[in-house]
Protein backbone atom coordinates (compact mmCIF):
# COMPACT_ATOMS: atom_id res chain seq x y z
CA UNK A 1 0.00 0.00 0.00
CA UNK A 2 2.83 2.43 0.53
CA UNK A 3 4.05 2.03 -2.93
CA UNK A 4 0.66 3.01 -3.99
CA UNK A 5 1.25 6.57 -2.22
CA UNK A 6 5.15 6.94 -3.73
CA UNK A 7 5.10 9.50 -6.45
CA UNK A 8 7.65 8.29 -7.72
CA UNK A 9 6.41 4.68 -8.40
CA UNK A 10 4.02 6.62 -10.21
CA UNK A 11 6.67 8.58 -12.38
CA UNK A 12 8.60 4.78 -12.79
CA UNK A 13 5.19 3.07 -13.90
CA UNK A 14 3.96 5.89 -16.36
CA UNK A 15 7.66 6.26 -18.17
CA UNK A 16 8.25 2.63 -18.34
CA UNK A 17 4.98 2.47 -19.52
CA UNK A 18 5.28 4.65 -22.18
CA UNK A 19 8.84 3.12 -23.28
CA UNK A 20 7.39 -0.43 -23.64
CA UNK A 21 4.40 1.41 -26.11
CA UNK A 22 7.40 3.39 -27.68
CA UNK A 23 9.33 -0.82 -28.07
CA UNK A 24 6.37 -2.17 -28.77
CA UNK A 25 5.58 -0.15 -31.95
CA UNK A 26 7.78 -2.74 -34.27
CA UNK A 27 5.78 -5.28 -32.97
CA UNK A 28 2.78 -3.71 -33.07
CA UNK A 29 3.61 -3.47 -36.78
CA UNK A 30 5.23 -6.94 -38.03
CA UNK A 31 1.67 -8.44 -36.58
CA UNK A 32 -0.17 -6.31 -38.57
CA UNK A 33 1.78 -6.89 -41.67
CA UNK A 34 1.42 -10.76 -41.15
CA UNK A 35 -2.36 -10.42 -40.37
CA UNK A 36 -2.94 -8.87 -43.08
CA UNK A 37 -2.71 -12.17 -45.25
CA UNK A 38 -5.36 -13.83 -42.90
CA UNK A 39 -9.37 -13.85 -43.95
CA UNK A 40 -11.03 -10.66 -42.27
CA UNK A 41 -12.12 -12.70 -39.56
CA UNK A 42 -9.49 -14.33 -37.97
CA UNK A 43 -7.70 -10.99 -37.87
CA UNK A 44 -8.17 -9.71 -34.81
CA UNK A 45 -8.19 -13.50 -33.25
CA UNK A 46 -4.48 -13.77 -34.55
CA UNK A 47 -3.67 -10.07 -33.66
CA UNK A 48 -4.89 -10.80 -29.99
CA UNK A 49 -3.12 -13.91 -29.08
CA UNK A 50 0.31 -12.60 -30.96
CA UNK A 51 -0.03 -9.99 -28.37
CA UNK A 52 -1.49 -12.00 -25.51
CA UNK A 53 2.08 -13.84 -26.30
CA UNK A 54 3.62 -10.58 -26.38
CA UNK A 55 2.24 -10.16 -22.37
CA UNK A 56 2.83 -13.76 -21.31
CA UNK A 57 6.68 -13.63 -22.51
CA UNK A 58 7.44 -10.45 -20.98
CA UNK A 59 5.88 -11.77 -17.62
CA UNK A 60 7.83 -15.04 -17.74
CA UNK A 61 10.79 -12.88 -18.44
CA UNK A 62 10.13 -10.67 -15.91
CA UNK A 63 9.61 -13.49 -13.25
CA UNK A 64 12.67 -15.34 -14.45
CA UNK A 65 15.16 -12.29 -14.23
CA UNK A 66 18.35 -14.16 -12.74
CA UNK A 67 18.04 -16.47 -15.74
CA UNK A 68 17.53 -12.83 -17.91
CA UNK A 69 20.47 -11.56 -16.49
CA UNK A 70 22.11 -14.44 -16.94
CA UNK A 71 21.94 -14.31 -20.75
CA UNK A 72 23.93 -11.29 -20.98
CA UNK A 73 27.18 -13.49 -19.64
CA UNK A 74 29.41 -14.29 -21.91
CA UNK A 75 29.19 -18.25 -23.55
CA UNK A 76 31.79 -18.29 -26.27
CA UNK A 77 34.14 -16.47 -28.10
CA UNK A 78 34.73 -16.17 -31.85
CA UNK A 79 37.86 -14.32 -33.28
CA UNK A 80 38.27 -12.52 -29.83
CA UNK A 81 34.64 -11.17 -29.43
CA UNK A 82 32.39 -13.05 -27.20
CA UNK A 83 28.98 -13.97 -27.57
CA UNK A 84 26.06 -13.81 -24.90
CA UNK A 85 22.87 -16.04 -25.22
CA UNK A 86 21.27 -12.26 -25.40
CA UNK A 87 23.48 -11.69 -28.51
CA UNK A 88 22.37 -15.23 -30.05
CA UNK A 89 18.55 -14.24 -29.54
CA UNK A 90 19.38 -11.06 -30.93
CA UNK A 91 21.06 -12.22 -33.94
CA UNK A 92 18.44 -14.47 -34.66
CA UNK A 93 15.86 -12.95 -34.22
CA UNK A 94 17.52 -9.57 -36.17
CA UNK A 95 18.30 -12.20 -39.34
CA UNK A 96 14.45 -13.45 -39.34
CA UNK A 97 13.53 -10.05 -39.39
CA UNK A 98 15.71 -9.26 -42.03
CA UNK A 99 14.23 -12.15 -44.04
CA UNK A 100 10.98 -12.08 -43.21
CA UNK A 101 10.40 -8.11 -44.42
CA UNK A 102 12.53 -8.68 -47.03
CA UNK A 103 10.18 -11.16 -48.19
CA UNK A 104 6.92 -9.78 -47.49
CA UNK A 105 8.38 -6.59 -49.73
CA UNK A 106 9.09 -8.74 -52.47
CA UNK A 107 5.84 -10.42 -52.19
CA UNK A 108 3.99 -7.08 -52.14
CA UNK A 109 6.30 -5.44 -54.85
CA UNK A 110 7.51 -7.73 -57.41
CA UNK A 111 5.26 -10.83 -57.00
CA UNK A 112 1.91 -9.87 -56.90
CA UNK A 113 1.09 -12.18 -59.96
CA UNK A 114 2.42 -14.83 -59.09
CA UNK A 115 0.82 -15.25 -56.01
CA UNK A 116 -2.60 -13.95 -57.19
CA UNK A 117 -4.44 -11.47 -55.68
CA UNK A 118 -5.03 -10.49 -51.75
CA UNK A 119 -9.05 -12.08 -52.08
CA UNK A 120 -7.17 -15.26 -53.53
CA UNK A 121 -4.10 -15.65 -51.28
CA UNK A 122 -6.91 -15.24 -47.99
CA UNK A 123 -9.11 -18.14 -49.83
CA UNK A 124 -6.06 -20.70 -49.71
CA UNK A 125 -5.53 -19.22 -45.85
CA UNK A 126 -6.40 -21.77 -43.49
CA UNK A 127 -5.56 -22.98 -40.31
CA UNK A 128 -2.19 -24.14 -41.03
CA UNK A 129 -1.46 -20.80 -42.34
CA UNK A 130 -2.96 -19.20 -39.42
CA UNK A 131 -0.98 -21.05 -36.69
CA UNK A 132 2.24 -20.51 -38.60
CA UNK A 133 1.80 -16.98 -39.08
CA UNK A 134 0.89 -17.03 -34.98
CA UNK A 135 4.13 -19.08 -35.05
CA UNK A 136 6.26 -16.74 -36.73
CA UNK A 137 4.60 -13.89 -34.51
CA UNK A 138 5.30 -15.74 -31.45
CA UNK A 139 9.64 -15.75 -32.64
CA UNK A 140 9.81 -12.45 -32.87
CA UNK A 141 7.91 -11.44 -29.68
CA UNK A 142 10.73 -13.50 -28.09
CA UNK A 143 13.52 -11.06 -29.35
CA UNK A 144 11.29 -7.89 -28.60
CA UNK A 145 10.08 -9.12 -25.47
CA UNK A 146 13.78 -9.81 -24.22
CA UNK A 147 15.35 -6.66 -25.56
CA UNK A 148 12.34 -4.79 -23.80
CA UNK A 149 12.78 -6.52 -20.27
CA UNK A 150 16.14 -5.82 -20.01
CA UNK A 151 15.54 -2.07 -20.26
CA UNK A 152 13.04 -2.30 -17.73
CA UNK A 153 15.20 -4.17 -15.27
CA UNK A 154 17.51 -1.17 -16.11
CA UNK A 155 14.88 1.54 -15.58
CA UNK A 156 13.17 0.14 -12.33
CA UNK A 157 14.01 -1.83 -9.39
CA UNK A 158 10.13 -2.96 -8.34
CA UNK A 159 8.87 -5.75 -9.99
CA UNK A 160 5.15 -5.23 -9.29
CA UNK A 161 5.99 -1.64 -10.97
CA UNK A 162 7.32 -3.76 -13.99
CA UNK A 163 4.64 -6.00 -14.14
CA UNK A 164 2.02 -3.51 -14.22
CA UNK A 165 3.84 -1.21 -16.89
CA UNK A 166 3.89 -3.85 -18.96
CA UNK A 167 0.36 -5.22 -18.84
CA UNK A 168 -0.70 -1.43 -19.07
CA UNK A 169 1.55 -1.11 -22.59
CA UNK A 170 0.27 -4.22 -24.03
CA UNK A 171 -3.36 -3.11 -23.28
CA UNK A 172 -2.80 0.01 -25.17
CA UNK A 173 -0.80 -1.68 -27.64
CA UNK A 174 -4.10 -4.11 -28.15
CA UNK A 175 -6.40 -1.07 -28.55
CA UNK A 176 -3.96 0.67 -31.22
CA UNK A 177 -3.32 -2.83 -33.07
CA UNK A 178 -6.64 -2.80 -35.35
CA UNK A 179 -7.00 0.79 -36.43
CA UNK A 180 -3.17 0.60 -37.56
CA UNK A 181 -3.11 -2.81 -39.16
CA UNK A 182 -6.22 -1.16 -41.09
CA UNK A 183 -4.63 1.38 -41.87
CA UNK A 184 -1.51 -0.39 -43.15
CA UNK A 185 -3.48 -2.85 -44.94
CA UNK A 186 -5.62 -0.17 -46.76
CA UNK A 187 -2.49 2.01 -48.16
CA UNK A 188 0.02 -0.23 -49.97
CA UNK A 189 2.71 2.85 -49.85
CA UNK A 190 2.55 2.62 -46.00
CA UNK A 191 2.86 -1.13 -46.06
CA UNK A 192 5.99 -1.09 -47.68
CA UNK A 193 7.17 1.55 -45.98
CA UNK A 194 6.33 -0.49 -42.54
CA UNK A 195 8.10 -3.18 -44.12
CA UNK A 196 10.88 -1.12 -44.66
CA UNK A 197 10.98 -0.04 -41.16
CA UNK A 198 11.31 -3.57 -40.02
CA UNK A 199 14.29 -4.02 -42.33
CA UNK A 200 16.10 -1.37 -39.95
CA UNK A 201 15.24 -3.19 -36.82
CA UNK A 202 16.16 -6.19 -37.95
CA UNK A 203 19.52 -4.55 -39.11
CA UNK A 204 19.86 -3.04 -35.49
CA UNK A 205 19.17 -6.27 -33.65
CA UNK A 206 21.76 -7.76 -35.66
CA UNK A 207 24.55 -5.10 -35.23
CA UNK A 208 23.43 -5.38 -31.28
CA UNK A 209 24.45 -8.75 -31.33
CA UNK A 210 27.96 -7.81 -32.64
CA UNK A 211 28.06 -5.12 -29.76
CA UNK A 212 27.42 -2.47 -32.51
CA UNK A 213 24.78 0.03 -30.56
CA UNK A 214 22.71 1.27 -33.21
CA UNK A 215 19.79 4.34 -30.65
CA UNK A 216 16.42 3.33 -31.83
CA UNK A 217 15.65 6.77 -31.94
CA UNK A 218 17.43 7.27 -35.31
CA UNK A 219 15.12 4.81 -36.43
CA UNK A 220 12.18 6.02 -35.09
CA UNK A 221 13.04 9.35 -36.04
CA UNK A 222 13.47 8.42 -39.61
CA UNK A 223 10.44 6.53 -39.96
CA UNK A 224 8.59 9.11 -38.29
CA UNK A 225 9.88 11.54 -41.19
CA UNK A 226 9.54 8.68 -44.38
CA UNK A 227 5.57 8.44 -42.88
CA UNK A 228 4.56 12.21 -42.18
CA UNK A 229 6.02 12.59 -46.34
CA UNK A 230 4.03 9.38 -46.98
CA UNK A 231 0.84 11.17 -45.53
CA UNK A 232 1.09 14.25 -47.16
CA UNK A 233 1.57 12.37 -50.50
CA UNK A 234 -1.77 10.03 -49.49
CA UNK A 235 -3.41 13.69 -48.88
CA UNK A 236 -2.12 15.04 -52.13
CA UNK A 237 -3.43 11.77 -53.87
CA UNK A 238 -7.04 12.48 -52.90
CA UNK A 239 -7.35 15.75 -53.37
CA UNK A 240 -5.99 15.02 -56.81
CA UNK A 241 -9.23 12.62 -56.88
CA UNK A 242 -12.06 14.59 -55.78
CA UNK A 243 -10.77 17.50 -58.21
CA UNK A 244 -10.94 14.74 -61.22
CA UNK A 245 -14.11 13.58 -59.78
CA UNK A 246 -15.34 17.32 -59.62
CA UNK A 247 -14.37 18.35 -63.16
CA UNK A 248 -15.40 14.72 -64.52
CA UNK A 249 -18.87 15.62 -62.46
CA UNK A 250 -19.25 19.11 -64.15
CA UNK A 251 -18.36 18.06 -68.04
Amino acid sequence: MDMLLDPNVWIAFFMLTALEIVLGVDNIIFISILVGRLPPDQRNKATRLGLGFAMVTRLGLLFSLSWVMDLTNELFAVFGRGFSGRDLVLLGGGLFLLWKASHEIFVEVEAREEHGTEAQVRLRSGQSVFWAIIGQIAIIDIVFSLDSVITAVGMVDELPVMVAAVVAAVAVMMFAARPVGNFVQNHPSVKVLALAFLVMVGMALTAEAFAVHVPKGYIYASMAFSLAVEMLNIRAQKKRRALRAKVQGGT
